[in-house]
């Protein structure tokens, strides 16, 4: 699952510590079916790319989420076999959105194992400004209350080339609008089930949830790619 401009340069080893999971892991998952086989390079060593670490990162996210290997296998087949790790980065975000909330407190090393790599002083300090970590209750400088949602995305945003202050700026502007839109959305809902009976009025929420995220993260990212396009073809011209 790579895309055609990318080079799969990761070996095993790095990938599972990109995906901050287990060799022993990927092999598993290799094994079921689950995972695309490397692309095999000189001295027959396998290499891989951001499409393995994508589609690594949806699977464990459906792990959490309670779904069985049989149920992950599934899932994953009726996926388009061309999707980009955008695409993939996509599902799993619709996936995450059914999960509740879930900050927990951990020692730096499970921190570290969790977000894959290895977090110097500023690493902490960034994810922190990102409200991703917070110290940990009482006097133990080692422990970190972590929001498991947002730290694969955190460490993501740590190797891109965008100052602090950019990010914090731009997670402002997604805050502000996306609360915006679910306010919105919350008043149009609310006046197509005020006569309904409570258990449909839970009922269409489950549904609507998943559905309105995935709706969202499309147009959004659409539009987007819409922006970035017309900035790009805007300085090629100038």
């Amino acid at each position: 699952m790579t895309s055609e401009a990318e080079e799969p340069t990761l070996t095993i080893d790095e990938l599972a510590a990109r995906a901050g999971v287990t060799v022993r892991t990927v092999r598993f998952y290799s094994s079921k079916g689950l995972l695309p086989p490397p692309v095999i390079g000189p001295r027959r060593v396998g290499h891989y790319g951001d499409g393995h670490v994508a589609r690594l990162a949806l699977i464990e996210e459906l792990q959490r989420q309670g779904m069985t290997l049989a149920a992950i296998e599934r899932y994953l087949g009726q996926l388009p076999p061309d999707l980009t790790p955008h695409d993939l980065a996509i599902h799993r975000a619709v996936v995450a959105s059914w999960a509740p909330d879930l900050v927990e407190t951990v020692s730096r090393r499970e921190l570290e194992r969790r977000a894959g790599r290895p977090l110097a002083a500023e690493d902490i300090e960034r994810l922190a400004a990102m409200s991703v970590v917070a110290p940990g209750d009482g006097d133990d400088a080692e422990t970190f209350r972590v929001d498991s949602g947002l730290l694969r995305l955190g460490v993501q945003l740590m190797d891109v080339p965008l100052s602090q202050d950019a990010i914090l700026a731009a997670r402002k502007v997604l805050i502000e609008h996306s609360r915006a839109a679910a306010h919105e959305l919350a008043q149009l809902f609310r006046g197509e089930v005020a006569e309904r009976d409570a258990r449909d009025v839970k009922s269409l929420s489950a549904h609507m949830h998943p559905l309105v995220v995935q709706a969202l993260l499309t147009t959004f990212q659409r539009s987007l790619r819409e922006e970035l396009s017309e900035w790009l073809s805007g300085s090629r011209a100038g």
